[in-house]
């Protein structure tokens, strides 16, 4: 399979020159764990803080920043052959302070929020508490495993 995992980032010196690798590695491992068997694309935008809040104020109505937002697409591009699953946005401030936080650092958390942002874009949700949730949960702590996380 082919996975096209185009990463931009929306601002210049936005720091953490490698996340985009890191991005890519976690992306892939969450599309191969959940058996994606046809050639997809994920577009995913890394920004700031005041980046996410501006997309969340506008595309949800939330007044607030947020560490990631899913944008479930889920349409075939027949020109060029992929399945475009959908966008992502990360806010690399926000990954850095939970990083910090949560005691896992940057790395693992850009990885665990990109993980969770492509099961998003596959259709799993945690709206609620229930088993959807959980499913959500167990599949996260499957594919940090493949990466080398304890979770």
């Amino acid at each position: 399979m082919r996975y096209v995992i185009t990463v931009t980032r929306d601002k210049p010196r936005l720091g953490w020159e490698d996340a985009y690798r890191h991005v890519k590695k976690a992306a892939r491992a969450a599309l191969e764990a959940e058996g994606v068997d046809r050639d997809a694309e994920i577009s995913v935008t890394l920004t700031d803080d005041g980046g996410i809040h501006e997309i969340n104020r506008e595309v949800r109505g939330v007044d607030a920043p947020t560490d990631v937002l899913s944008f479930p697409m889920g349409e075939m591009d027949y020109d060029r052959g992929l399945y475009f699953l959908g966008d992502m946005v990360i806010s690399l401030e926000r990954c850095a302070r939970q990083g910090e936080e949560y005691g896992g650092g940057f790395v693992h958390e850009l990885q665990y929020l990109t993980v969770h942002s492509v099961l998003h874009l596959l259709g799993y949700d945690h709206l609620d508490e229930g088993e959807e949730k959980a499913r959500m949960r167990a599949r996260e702590k499957e594919i940090m495993k493949r990466l080398g996380y304890d979770y």
